[in-house]
């Protein structure tokens, strides 16, 4: 199993839902953040995984996983960005504080 596309896909399962848990049971930013990090290179993994094992798919998941790094770069970037602004306002990193600013 360990050369087929199952493993690469349990792994890649298996990342996604951490990163799913962590994201839902931290009430930290950054550690919501870096879940959503998780998450997307669980998805890195699974494009990559297909494009070696898929003839069809053999330049195209290298690709289309680059352009997922982007976004996720670009997301990383925005949202600690966010956060910082934040932290700077309300000193707190914990998400539940933040549904103050509503008022």
């Amino acid at each position: 199993m360990s050369g087929s596309l199952d493993a690469y896909l349990v792994l890649s399962a298996l990342l996604f839902c951490i990163g799913t848990f962590g994201f839902l049971a931290r009430r930290n930013a950054i550690s919501m953040l870096m879940s959503i990090e998780l998450m997307l290179n669980a998805v890195n993994l699974t494009i990559v995984a297909f494009g070696a094992f898929s003839p069809a798919l053999r330049n195209q998941g290298s690709i289309i996983a680059l352009l997922v790094m982007a976004v996720a770069a670009a997301e990383a970037t925005v949202g600690l960005a966010i956060v910082i602004a934040i932290f700077r306002n309300r000193r707190t990193p914990l998400v539940d504080e933040y549904d103050s600013m509503r008022q």
